[in-house]
């Protein structure tokens, strides 16, 4: 295969400067033309930046005593709380505005007005959304023999990390911010090495143990006490990876299921209830309730000249 890059010839720095500021304006150029959007136009996105920021003060928000400052104490933490919330839901709309913005040709009080209305039915789902990690947070204590306590979890899974932005992304996704969500999704990601989509809808008592190289697509389904290991992934069905209109094309998994590390589950096929699903799995087809699926054996030869 040829290099796309091998026909790049060096030039002479600064003085060739012109050259490639020249080319890079021709690709933008021919990049807008093909992919029409608004960013010429003077369109602003959300921020990356201030996402992480904005997800850090909602978690510390969500659990003051263990992800707070240390100077906090039962006595102070609903007045910290009540500060920390304002600053943060009213930074939160403001990047909700801008992905409202960008997504619509309406005048700026129209997008002002959603955001706003939007960021308070997010704020009024968060005692709900507390209650529901409070459940991921013992369903983690009780499936791992390592945890010490239920502080240990909040403090020290990076697993906690991502399903704590994946509960606020995945409200936020339901409101109607979905860019908002994603990039809060690809920040848990980038910290975790859990890929979340914030589409994904995953019950009570869910816990990912280790968790690195997990992988939970756009439409998967996952039921109440389910239980993930590292590098699992629930992936799309390859036939429907062009479809831009959220078709099901990820798993379904029912309740009190296990699949352990490295499985892979592709497509609409439904897990049944308390299956458990092996290490190393590839699999396309249902699976009943009740049942085990391993992988073969694996098969053992002599090494050449072993004794």
């Amino acid at each position: 295969m040829a290099d796309p890059l091998s026909d790049v010839m060096p030039i002479a720095f600064p003085q060739q400067l012109d050259r490639v500021l020249d080319g890079l304006r021709e690709a933008r150029v021919a990049w807008r033309a093909a992919h029409p959007n608004k960013a010429e136009q003077g369109s602003r996105f959300p921020s990356r930046q201030a996402l992480k920021r904005i997800a850090g003060e909602l978690g510390t928000a969500l659990f003051p005593l263990r992800l707070g400052p240390s100077e906090l104490t039962a006595a102070n933490e609903n007045a910290f709380i009540a500060a920390s919330l304002e600053s943060t839901l009213s930074q939160l709309a403001a990047q909700i505005d801008l992905e409202l913005r960008y997504r619509s040709d309406g005048d700026s009080t129209a997008t002002a007005a959603t955001s706003e209305r939007l960021t308070g039915a997010f704020a009024a789902g968060l005692p709900a959304l507390r209650r529901l990690l409070d459940s991921d947070v013992e369903a983690a204590y009780d499936a791992d023999p390592a945890a010490r306590s239920v502080d240990e979890v909040l403090l020290a899974y990076p697993s906690f990390t991502a399903i704590i932005h994946h509960r606020i992304a995945h409200l936020l996704y339901r409101l109607g911010a979905p860019l908002v969500a994603r990039l809060i999704a690809e920040i848990a990601h980038a910290g975790t090495g859990i890929d979340i989509h914030p589409a994904a809808t995953i019950g009570r008592r869910f816990f990912i143990d280790h968790g690195t190289g997990v992988v939970i697509g756009e439409t998967s389904v996952i039921g109440d006490r389910v239980r993930l290991y590292q590098g699992v992934t629930l992936g799309g069905d390859p036939d429907l990876f062009g479809d831009k209109a959220g078709t099901p094309r990820h798993p379904v998994v029912a309740d009190d299921v296990v699949i352990h590390a490295n499985a892979t589950i592709v497509g609409r096929v439904t897990i049944g209830a308390r299956a458990r699903i092996g290490g190393g799995v590839w699999l396309r087809r249902d699976v009943p309730a009740d049942t085990a699926v391993e992988a073969p054996p694996p098969v053992f030869h002599a090494l050449p000249g072993a004794p």
